[in-house]
């Protein structure tokens, strides 16, 4: 049984959930922040203070290694007064949380199941990166992939209107050597992975030609291909398609693989949403989240990178940091999360999320701008299912709604909604 400093603990950071949405509560509730800002460690030159992921406390490593595991999702850095924020955000929650009744609980069956998705792999500066694709803005390409992969990739008109600052180039051959490329030529070349600061899931396409005099060869990187043209061997087109193309691997590293594999209606949020990355058998398997979508249908979605990087951290994804150039762009649609009331399989710990669009909606996208709902009365709240339904209950005076703004950012969540079950 839980001591009561554990429960203490529990409920300090269950406030701090509040201020930085889709943190689970499972691992924050082990986040072991010191208690008091006068104790950051002061770590000798040219170290940094970092908190271990899987076992979490403050520790000082030199920064290269630290970078180097910040990479891998073993530890987060934090400077001193990053730590000095979170810890006064964790002191002002603690008064809100002590008015939340204990409410109702809804427990959704399947609320997470694993998702096997298909795997590509690419080239980087001559390396491989493994990825998969989700989403296109085209239906052309959507339709190739699909059938290419066997595993659909859904249809997102709005990815169209990304601005290119939110956008990272790939290279994508129509001819010349043959292979497991999107229109069966050598593999893809990508201009970034989640090692650069200019590193986004959403791709923009280049679409490269080997000129008739040429001789083709396989281009392992963006230097090669750029060099091939200015030698008149290739001929660039680029067509106005926008696709979701998160990077599982990568030369420097890859996405947080969660150590219990165990996947209930309770698992939490942290300590990664990958369960196993399958280089050999070109698989890696989600956890995938249900909620609902705006008519109340049921969706699921999985989770794959989002800005700013403290809820990457915390939810064990690739941090994003371009993708904040989609916070007023039609290319991201609303998700709305709850922060009080029925206790539930949602982010946070309360009911599950209503999406403004679904798949097969003109109007979906897998970008998520986060919104906060809350109750004025926790202790009376309703299940609430479709979008039609918060916007009665807000109108009515019942409920608050308000954008995600975690450390002070804008707050982006590359969540595609997919069906884990085919």
């Amino acid at each position: 049984m839980r001591s009561d400093h554990t429960m203490n603990t529990t409920l300090k950071y269950l406030g701090l959930l509040a201020i930085l949405p889709l943190f689970t509560i499972g691992l924050v509730g082990n986040y072991n922040i010191s208690a008091n800002a006068q104790e950051v460690l002061q770590c000798m030159s040219g170290e940094v203070t970092v908190v271990h992921v899987s076992n979490p406390k403050s520790i000082c490593l030199n920064e290269s290694t630290a970078n180097r595991w910040a990479q891998l999702g073993i530890v987060t850095i934090v400077t001193p007064s990053e730590e000095i924020e979170v810890i006064m955000e964790e002191e002002m929650m603690e008064e809100v949380i002590e008015e939340v009744a204990p409410g109702s609980v809804l427990r959704l069956s399947r609320a997470n199941v694993p998702a096997i998705i298909p795997l590509h792999q690419g080239f980087y500066n001559g390396d491989s990166v493994y990825f998969i694709v989700t989403d296109s803005s085209d239906q052309k390409h959507a339709d190739i992939v699909t059938e290419q992969q066997g595993w659909k990739v859904e249809l997102a008109p709005l990815l169209a209107n990304a601005p290119e600052a939110a956008l990272s180039p790939v290279y994508i051959f129509k001819n010349g050597v043959e292979g497991s490329g999107v229109h069966g030529f050598q593999r893809e070349v990508f201009s970034s992975t989640p090692a650069q600061e200019d590193y986004s899931a959403l791709t923009s396409h280049v679409h490269v030609m080997w000129n008739d005099d040429a001789t083709p060869e396989i281009l392992d990187s963006k230097d090669a291909i750029l060099a091939a043209q200015a030698n008149d061997m290739v001929t660039f087109t680029e067509p106005e398609v926008v696709m979701n193309m998160p990077q599982i691997v990568w030369p420097e590293g890859q996405m947080f693989v969660k150590e219990d594999k165990t996947i209930t209606d309770e698992t939490p949020y942290g300590g990664g949403q990958v369960l196993d990355i399958d280089t050999d058998g070109m698989t890696v398997t989600f956890i995938a989240h249900r909620g609902w979508g705006p008519d109340g249908r049921t969706i699921y979605y999985i989770v794959t990178d989002a800005t700013p990087s403290g809820p990457a951290s915390m939810m064990g994804v690739t941090p994003a940091p371009t993708s904040a150039n989609l916070i007023a762009s039609s290319a991201a649609v609303d998700l709305f999360q709850f922060k009080n009331g029925i206790k539930g399989s949602g982010p946070l710990g309360f009911q599950p999320g209503i999406a403004a669009s679904a798949p097969g909606d003109v109007n979906y996208s897998p970008m998520w701008r986060i919104f906060m709902i809350s109750w004025n009365d926790p202790a009376n709240a309703s299940l609430l299912e479709t979008v039609d339904d918060f916007n009665a209950f807000k109108k009515a005076g019942l409920i608050d709604i308000n954008i995600a703004r975690p450390m002070n950012a804008d707050h982006i969540v590359n969540c595609p909604f997919i069906d884990p079950f085919q």
